[in-house]
């Protein structure tokens, strides 16, 4: 019997041509690479080009580092901090693939930036790119959407407060502001229905939107072909072209490793912190936003009172309007920056203010004594609690006091004591603990009985220090509440 011969090499790249041409007769697919990449780029390839790209990359990097996230994340008031600090302190690469999501909102911002420096100082947005430039400005926006949802997501000190004063600027919009509050936050106050909302927009609506914009700005780029150098006419290219591949797509391609090894690193050496649980009871936390939201932050600092429309609704819808519609009104061939004078004074111009604005905003901090105290107590917070270990929720500790408390009907009369005097504001919801006060969990076996009951009496020099006040009880509530706070296992 005959043993059959194995396929040769040339056997093997034969079905592979044949799989291609059975792939490529069912889905078109060498025509549609053909287009893709041999599309002809006005004067050749340039390292300025790679910002789209790179753009592209940084998206598809958060989408996946975001999915890998979702895996552990629960949305609500009561988990979701917790579930954060899972991912931060316990989960195998969990810092560093929060770390590159995380910074990885700060690049895009920085490449947009960017990217929108090149496109106008080039005149990349003249000739028939009009609905381009607009589509563009879309993308710009949802990008600041998609980091002002995800900034609450942690649910620590820090994102709660910031996000707190965001949405209270966002009432300010005259007739609909208080609307748009409210549906922002499912209510008038901060809370899991505030914390879902903001998950829903994050995950689902926002990069379905930005899906739908960067499938129109790129039909529309195509549509319109490359601008080049601004050298080039944007109606008429006569420079000689070059095809994006297999040049340009190498650049964009050392562009793109470029950013995500950066990102890579930064998040190895320097984890993204996260803050202590968000404390609504707290009164003494200043928030601030991240770096490319505080020059609005300081700019609306300048607007109070009966003046606040015009700071917060005018001028910037003004400059919005000026901004998306540039090219409606500067339909000129000229394209050489130093041949537009009084456009590229105005955009340096807004663009100067705003880099002001932002470092108005640091040294306004550091300047007041009592802010930069306080300032660098926060801080001091967010590295105590990142220096601490993980402490899982042990099958949630208000579910478990309820049921001993329901067990225990002493204990049952101190949880209603506990909740009466507001013990929940500085101790948490179950005595779980908060920055304001510590953990009452398994108090038990730090203090005896009459230890507890004398504390509550006579507090002592560092509770005074944190807030704590005497506690002004029957001696049968106080034999509640201490059963109650020993039923906290």
């Amino acid at each position: 019997m005959s043993t059959p011969m194995p396929p040769t090499p040339h056997d093997s790249q034969g079905q592979v041509r044949t799989f291609f041409h059975w792939l490529d007769h069912r889905t078109g697919i060498d025509k549609l690479m053909r287009l893709a990449l041999h599309e002809p780029i006005p004067g050749g390839a340039r390292w300025a080009y790679v910002f789209g790209s790179g753009l592209l990359f940084l998206f598809m990097s958060q989408v996946i580092t975001g999915v890998f996230l979702a895996f552990y994340y629960v949305p609500s008031a009561d988990h979701a901090h917790t579930t954060v600090a899972y991912i931060a302190k316990e989960v195998n690469a969990g810092a560093l693939i929060r770390s590159i999501h995380a910074y990885g909102s700060s690049a895009i911002v920085i490449v947009l930036i960017m990217h929108v420096f090149q496109t106008f100082f080039f005149g990349a947005y003249k000739g028939k790119r009009e609905l381009l430039w607009v589509a563009g400005c879309v993308l710009f926006a949802l990008m600041l959407g998609m980091s002002f949802t995800g900034y609450l997501l942690p649910w620590d000190q820090k994102a709660y407060f910031a996000t707190t004063v965001g949405t209270n600027i966002i009432s300010e919009v005259p007739l609909i502001g208080d609307f748009l509050k409210r549906l922002l936050r499912g209510g008038t106050e901060m809370g899991t229905l505030t914390l879902s909302r903001f998950f829903v927009f994050h995950v689902f609506l926002l990069p379905a939107s930005i899906f739908a914009a960067l499938t129109a700005h790129v039909y529309l780029f195509r549509k319109a072909g490359p601008a080049g150098p601004y050298i080039e006419d944007p109606l008429e290219p006569k420079l000689p072209s070059e095809p994006f591949y297999p040049k340009q797509i190498v650049m964009d391609l050392i562009f793109a490793i470029a950013l995500l090894t950066g990102l890579a690193i930064l998040g190895n050496i320097h984890p993204m912190d996260l803050g202590p649980r968000a404390n609504p009871a707290e009164t003494q936390y200043l928030p601030r936003p991240e770096w490319y939201y505080l020059p609005a932050f300081q700019w609306l600092k300048y607007w109070q009172g009966p003046t606040a429309v015009i700071g917060i609704m005018i001028i910037p819808a003004l400059l919005g309007a000026m901004f998306v519609g540039l090219p409606f009104y500067d339909k000129s061939k000229t394209r050489h920056p130093l041949k537009r004078p009084i456009s590229i004074s105005a955009f340096a111009a807004v663009f100067l203010g705003v880099v002001f604005l932002g470092m108005r905003s640091h040294w306004d901090d550091n300047r007041d004594p009592t802010i930069a105290k306080q300032m660098v107590r926060q801080n001091e917070e967010v590295g105590k609690f990142m220096a601490l270990k993980f402490e899982p929720e042990l099958a949630g500790a208000s579910l478990l006091s309820a049921n001993i408390a329901l067990a225990n009907p002493m204990a049952n009369k101190g949880k209603e004591i506990f909740e009466a005097q507001a013990c929940s504001s500085c101790h948490g919801d179950g005595g779980i603990g908060t920055p304001a006060g510590p953990s009452l969990i398994a108090i038990h076996k730090k203090y005896d009985h009459a230890k507890i009951l004398d504390l509550l009496k006579n507090p002592n020099a560092a509770m005074k220090a944190g807030g704590m006040e005497k506690v002004q009880l029957t001696e049968p509530e106080y034999e509640a509440l201490i059963a109650h706070m020993e039923s906290l296992k």
